[in-house]
């Protein structure tokens, strides 16, 4: 079993880092993807503060089927540009959502969710999904967030 020595008390910049070692540890040798998207889920959702929610939709016949997360049940399936996941999927890039409930056709798996980050998933110009991560908390998320979980997309799609 892998042991996590992240404090979620440090400054964001050196969570984010200490966040991508410890996710290039995790999958180092270890080729299986659902494997490596399930592991990430888990360091994520037990590494930072603040999250209901914390997973990836996988792009499957053009459109995103629910895959390894940490939380409550949810939606398994959301089309291309819908909610804040298809909207990241179809414009291939991050989205910071400070107040789901003000984002256009925000799509609600858990009600308690009030803000939300999602970063496309994206190697040599293909779509394979998204990094989707619920919190409870009114703009959880921020620039040094979508910075840091970029980074952690990056280094996941690199060691896989």
């Amino acid at each position: 079993m892998h042991e996590s020595h992240i404090d979620p008390n440090q400054p964001k910049s050196v969570l984010y880092r200490q966040l991508v070692e410890e996710l290039r540890s995790l999958v180092a040798g270890e080729p299986d993807w659902i494997a490596n998207l399930a592991n990430s889920a888990a360091l994520i959702y037990h590494s930072l503060p603040d999250l209901n929610w914390a997973g990836f939709y996988l792009l499957k016949d053009g459109e995103l089927v629910v895959g390894p997360f940490q939380g409550k049940p949810a939606c398994v399936r959301i089309a291309m540009g819908k909610g804040v996941c298809g909207t990241a999927a179809a414009q291939r890039t991050t989205q910071v959502v400070r107040d789901v409930h003000e984002f256009p056709g925000h799509i609600a798996c858990d009600s308690a969710s009030n803000s939300e980050i999602v970063v496309p998933m994206i190697r040599n110009g293909e779509l394979l999904g998204v990094l989707d991560l619920d919190s409870p908390k009114l703009a959880r998320f921020d620039a040094e967030d979508r910075k840091g979980l970029e980074d952690f997309v990056a280094a996941l799609l690199a060691a896989t």
